[in-house]
């Protein structure tokens, strides 16, 4: 099943207009930049709960990829490319690297010299990083913050048909990395009332949430009104 959903996204459910949006959605050097724009911009201007989101995201990121380099190491699945004819995109080498998105990508087929190229497949960075973000937007803004997970899902798909993971991969990452972010986001919510409240708590009296929004403060009886 794994092979025969693999082989219809790479090899059979294909366009040019797929190659190219496909290949330049999972590469990351073209959107990085992008990325770090708004989260400089998001802890200079935003507010607390944009410099929140930012620093536990970051922090989250970086466990998350420790973790996903010692699953990877652990289990050490074989890429599609190592083991099996795939179709692979490239995208022309431009500077900067956005300017790759107005370069028609090369198309070929994996050969022997690709089955010693790239690290293990499981589980897929791409999808670990995406989804992480997605479920902080979520959490964080939840107005908005859900239509990052087009993204991440776009993403996930992209990275089975650029050859680059089997769809299990993609799939078992996805829901492995949901239970990783809301499993530290508990921990950083439990952190934050527990230390903050204790040693810092003229800020706990504003924020006593990292996470939840603050609710309006209700008048006792017999307070008098706010002046307007």
């Amino acid at each position: 099943m794994d092979q025969s959903i693999f082989h219809l996204i790479n090899q059979q459910w294909t366009s040019p207009g797929l190659d190219l949006f496909m290949a330049a959605l999972s590469d990351s050097t073209i959107w990085k930049p992008l990325f770090v724009v708004i989260g400089v911009s998001a802890v200079l201007f935003g507010g607390f709960r944009a410099r929140a989101f930012v620093v536990c995201l970051v922090l989250s990121l970086l466990i998350t990829d420790q973790v996903t380099g010692f699953l990877k190491s652990t289990i050490n699945r074989h890429r599609p490319k190592h083991v099996d004819l795939v179709r692979m995109v490239q995208l022309q080498r431009t500077h900067p690297a956005f300017l790759t998105l107005f370069k028609k990508p090369t198309i070929r087929f994996s050969n022997l010299s690709d089955r010693n190229r790239s690290g293990p497949s499981f589980p897929s960075g791409h999808m670990t990083t995406n989804t992480i973000i997605a479920v902080f937007c979520t959490v964080f803004y939840r107005r908005w913050g859900w239509l990052y997970w087009f993204v991440a899902f776009a993403v996930g798909y992209s990275r089975i048909y650029l050859g680059s993971h089997w769809p299990s991969d993609v799939i078992a990452a996805f829901f492995l990395v949901i239970g990783e972010a809301l499993l530290l986001l508990s921990v950083y919510e439990l952190v934050w009332r527990k230390a903050v409240r204790k040693w810092a708590p003229q800020v706990f009296a504003r924020h006593p949430s990292l996470i939840a929004r603050p609710t309006a403060k209700v008048p006792s009886p017999g307070a008098p009104p706010h002046s307007i």
